[in-house]
């Protein structure tokens, strides 16, 4: 196992560490994360409009459509949001403007979709929302970047408009970022509307077949192996992976709403983010929350203390309590059942999924929520999504019963042995 520990050290962690810290994978990763609040705000409205229960369903029905009204406004054009983050962090890592960055982002990504003609006289033009939401992210990340690296490289070949002393701060960045502002659009501009090149459909074109792989077992399995490894290394796994994977995950969450607020009764995607959340890392990386609950009735002391001070954490999926206080981390007695746990869980709630035992989540619920509750509300109110999720934690226990009690046997025949070794020194001073 030392060797083990060994390779990933050498071969593995190296790479990982160095792709999260990239600049521009970090800027995707911050600005995405910035439209969390938006995206689960908004995703509630599909619960209000669609409720679980018929009668409430039949009762909200006439107001469907206002009532999805902040959904089409805030997870329905989630990109745009995403586009300015993105565009505000890659900016602040190159200590140019940050709003300025952030805007320029925006408008690049706008500028790559055709504005409607309507012909009522009081809406005139119109922006679809279709490529503005979930499967317009991928052109807004890379919009975003095109967007900086060209404020970057004007400012720095000096080609900007620079201001005298004494001008306010922010009007000198205003005109700070008017050369670049109008090669964005020009250069834009040009591409999408005079040549006619559809850069929505290209950058989806190229995109298509990783979010094809993130909605297949193998897709769901290989990010499930990845987190559980750097996270039994000692490396936030969930923020390493989860900047590769998050963007594939939103734009398969985002498939799923659509689905189900044109009325789906069957949706599309397995594997967005909420399938990870609440079905695979249940009680946090390494699905631990079994672990948790045998710790707090452990024979030692120690395993005792560790499990009641992390079983408040581990409800509201919060376990570095227990990943450093048992320790998990480089542990090598429980790496196994933290690799293997959620891998079980990810096979097996695929399995109920694709038999549509359970319903394939679409709502993006708080994470902090214990995850039966959690389950029942990305699942659209399914009971059978509280059923699996009890299956799983009590799976998760099972296998880590007898690296639990293998560890506890240590640590109690060392509490007697410190409790002796304090004996005899007693006895030694009278």
């Amino acid at each position: 196992m030392k060797s083990f520990f060994d390779w990933l050290e050498k071969y593995l962690l190296p790479p990982m560490t160095k792709l999260s810290e990239q600049r521009h994978l970090r800027a995707i990763r911050d600005g995405i994360i910035s439209t969390i609040p938006m995206i689960i705000v908004g995703s509630f409205f599909l619960i209000i409009a669609f409720p679980p229960v018929p009668s409430w369903a039949a009762a909200v029905k006439p107001y469907i459509l206002k009532i999805l009204f902040p959904y089409r406004l805030t997870m329905g054009i989630m990109a745009l949001y995403a586009a300015f983050g993105i565009g505000y962090s890659l900016a602040k890592s190159y200590k140019l403007n940050e709003l300025s960055g952030g805007s320029l982002a925006v408008v690049a990504f706008l500028l790559t979709n055709l504005p409607v003609a309507v012909d009522k006289p009081d809406l005139g033009w119109v922006l679809p929302l279709e490529n503005l939401g979930g499967s317009g992210m991928f052109v807004a990340i890379i919009m975003s970047i095109f967007a900086v690296e060209v404020l970057r490289f004007t400012k720095e070949k000096k080609l900007t408009i620079k201001m005298p002393e004494g001008v306010p701060e922010s009007v000198a960045n205003s005109f700070a970022a008017l050369i670049p502002a109008a090669v964005i659009i020009i250069t834009v501009f040009i591409v999408r509307h005079i040549i006619n090149f559809d850069i929505q459909q290209f950058i989806m074109k190229i995109f298509q077949p990783l979010v094809y792989a993130g909605n297949t077992l193998p897709g769901a399995l290989i990010p499930t192996l990845l987190v559980a490894l750097l996270w039994a290394c000692g490396i936030h796994g969930d923020s390493i992976v989860g900047t590769v994977a998050r963007p594939i995950w939103l734009t398969l969450l985002d498939a799923n709403t659509k689905a189900h607020a044109s009325g789906a009764t069957l949706l599309p995607n397995i594997a967005p983010e909420p399938f990870f959340q609440w079905f695979v890392w249940i009680g946090g990386s390494g699905a631990t929350i079994g672990l948790v609950v045998m710790m707090v009735f452990s024979r030692s002391k120690y395993l005792k203390d560790i499990g009641k001070a992390s079983l408040i954490p581990g409800i509201c999926n919060i376990n570095e309590p227990v990943i450093f206080g048992a320790p998990i981390m480089l542990n090598p007695l429980f790496m196994i059942p933290f690799v293997l746990a959620p891998l079980v869980e990810c096979l097996i709630s695929w399995g109920a999924m694709s038999a549509n035992l359970v319903s394939r989540p679409f709502i993006l619920a708080p994470w902090t929520l214990p995850a039966p509750i959690g389950a029942y509300l990305a699942t659209g109110g399914d009971w059978r999504a509280i059923v699996l999720v009890c299956i799983n934690i009590l799976i998760s226990a099972l296998i880590y019963y007898p690296f639990f009690k293998a560890y506890e046997k240590n640590l109690i025949k060392e509490q007697e042995a410190n409790v002796q070794s304090a004996s005899n020194s007693n006895q030694l001073e009278l």
